[in-house]
């Protein structure tokens, strides 16, 4: 079976995590801060701060930009559920915006409408969070113009995206929103095992990201300044208790979201080959797109301000041009070996979220998109020949 996606760990990384092995420190050692300092320096942020999985770097993000009871949080239908999960741990509302129907990112046009109208009604959200769909960046400078005109904070689900480009710099610089967040799963373009990162140029987000990931544990060296008028309870402790080495003090209710020290070293040496990773996918897109150019079926459209990690490459069946249903395409594939998947489910659709009153026809382009969609394999060390084998066996299909 060639699968959709597949990690790509070499003895390097091998040697990597084994180090960490022989050392006195699998956990909160150096080896965390280092793929911090390593990806912030990539990416062109200020911080980066390492958690367990991108859900968890999703959920403390709305913490930390105080999402709560009576606030909302939108995003795209078309992605995974923890886009949205994350406003629904804070105790927030959450609702989608439409997808774009040529890149199958939130749509600039739609999002600047439902504000126009929530406006109006006082309903603003408190927070959006664009989902950059398979690699490729959402229109960040359109959205950030609109954050700026109706006063809402921007989380980038970017777990598809790390080593994409937007406007000629990295996704994850943070240049048009205040947070962005990162996937090292093992399907994904780099991985850690499990894993996720949040990244921002804000000290003070940065600061409270990182003692949220920590039970909202700080040591005495890293108490944050208190507001003027504050108790000075804490001032009266002797100084020698107030400054043990042992002492801690929790300050906020927080998580236990921490990256090991053995996923931090298999994530910085993976990040070392990040660039070559994407370069080889960025070819098999081109690939594909050359393959496929005569086969009823439509291939991703990049937008030209955009340069995508190409974490995915989906598909959408011409229906109308073939006799086979989408599932029948998919079932065929399967058997022939080849590991396609379909992403995504639009949200909304999910039996929990038909609970809370959503319904099939509120968000028609996701829906329409997911009808049609299914996900090629693509990873690094996908061969030529493996690729020629899922293209023929697509185009045998299709005939």
């Amino acid at each position: 079976m060639i699968p959709y996606g597949r990690q790509d760990i070499s003895a390097e990384d091998i040697d990597a995590v084994t180090e960490v092995l022989r050392s006195d420190w699998l956990t909160q050692g150096q080896a965390g801060p280092r793929f911090e300092q390593a990806m912030a320096a990539y990416c062109g942020s200020r911080s980066a701060i390492a958690v367990s999985n991108a859900t968890a770097a999703l959920h403390i993000a709305c913490i930390a930009l105080d999402l709560g009871p009576g606030d909302a949080l939108w995003t795209s239908p078309n992605t995974f559920v923890a886009s949205a999960n994350c406003a629904l741990y804070c105790g927030a509302d959450v609702d989608f915006v439409d997808i774009d129907p040529r890149t199958y990112n939130m749509s600039v046009s739609a999002l600047a409408e439902k504000l126009e109208a929530a406006a109006s009604q006082g309903r603003l959200p408190k927070i959006v969070v664009p989902v950059h769909f398979a690699g490729q960046s959402c229109e960040m400078r359109e959205i950030r113009a609109l954050a700026d005109r109706y006063g809402f904070r921007i989380v980038e689900d970017a777990s598809h995206a790390v080593g994409g480009e937007y406007l000629g710099r990295k996704v994850g610089s943070c240049d048009y929103g205040d947070a962005t967040i990162f996937s090292f799963h093992p399907v994904k373009i780099i991985t850690t095992g499990e894993g996720g990162m949040a990244l921002t140029n804000d000290p003070k987000l940065a600061e409270r990201l990182s003692y949220l990931r920590t039970h909202g544990i700080i040591r005495p060296a890293q108490r944050p300044e208190e507001p003027q008028g504050a108790s000075r309870i804490a001032e009266e402790r002797a100084n020698e208790e107030r400054d043990g080495p042992w002492m801690y003090e929790q300050i906020e209710l927080g998580l236990n979201y921490r990256m090991t020290d053995i996923q931090s070293a298999l994530g910085t040496s993976q990040l070392a080959r990040l660039d070559p990773f994407v370069a080889r996918r960025r070819e098999l897109a081109a690939r594909y797109d050359t393959l496929l150019a005569k086969l009823p079926v439509a291939c991703p459209w990049q937008h030209p301000d955009t340069n995508s990690a190409w974490h995915l490459y989906v598909i959408r069946l011409h229906r109308n041009e073939i006799r086979l249903s989408r599932r029948q395409v998919f079932d065929a594939l399967r058997a022939a070996g080849i590991g396609v998947n379909v992403h995504y489910i639009p949200v909304h659709t999910q039996p929990y979220y038909r609970k809370l009153g959503f319904q099939t026809g509120m968000f028609p382009e996701a829906e329409s998109y997911y009808e049609d969609a299914i996900t090629l394999p693509l990873f690094s060390r996908m061969t030529n020949d493996e690729q020629d084998t899922v293209v023929a066996a697509l185009r045998k299909i299709l005939a």
